[in-house]
């Protein structure tokens, strides 16, 4: 009888240390799946500033009526495409949609990097208050968005990587954990944007 309580009871402690250890690499996932969830938040707020400053720059540009005004028009339609899309949490579990979205983000990246560099031969606009306020908050916010977009593959690769190892992979499964996409650099990024005189 004693056998029999002691070999339960050895039993009881294991599937406790189990229960309690399952619950711990649980709650490490969802600690790790919410600080993406943050990061990528932050990613967002950081594309709308983006996307708010985009029209100011449009109108104190369009005073310029000799300004290029197919490079303008590239522009307002990357800003357009940007806002056309809805971005919701689904995003991060589709990597077809997340490719979407960031093919959109880089679009507008890419018409931003032009207009900057054509203003460049309008030394009345560049000369003007408004535009250099509008050139310096938009160069910021470009940093802003490249912090958040490293802060949230950090975030992605620390929650990827405690759902792939074992085993919190075991974990991961049961709970319908999913890898997260990572941003990654457009391949047209290397190549500085070329502007023709």
């Amino acid at each position: 009888m004693k056998i029999i309580g002691a070999v339960l009871g050895a039993a009881l402690v294991a599937v406790l240390a189990v229960a309690l250890w399952a619950v711990g690499a649980y709650n490490g996932i969802v600690g790790r799946n919410e600080g993406a969830s943050t990061a990528w938040a932050q990613v967002e707020n950081q594309y709308q500033r983006r996307a708010d400053l985009v029209p100011n720059l449009v109108e104190v540009v369009k005073g310029s009526s000799k300004f290029e005004k197919d490079t303008l028009t590239a522009v307002v339609e990357a800003r357009a495409k940007v806002g056309q899309m809805t971005v919701g949490k689904e995003v991060l579990q589709d990597p077809a949609a997340f490719k979407k979205f960031e093919d959109a983000q880089a679009g507008l990246s890419s018409a931003l990097s032009r207009l900057m560099v054509v203003v460049e031969k309008y030394p009345e606009l560049k000369s003007t208050q408004g535009f250099r306020d509008l050139q310096v908050q938009l160069e910021g916010t470009e940093n802003r968005v490249a912090v958040a977009r490293m802060d949230f593959n950090h975030a992605a690769q620390d929650y990827n990587t405690s759902i792939k190892r074992f085993p919190g992979s075991v974990v991961a499964g049961f709970g319908g954990f999913k890898e997260r996409p990572y941003f990654s650099a457009a391949p047209e990024a290397a190549k500085a944007p070329a502007v023709k005189f």
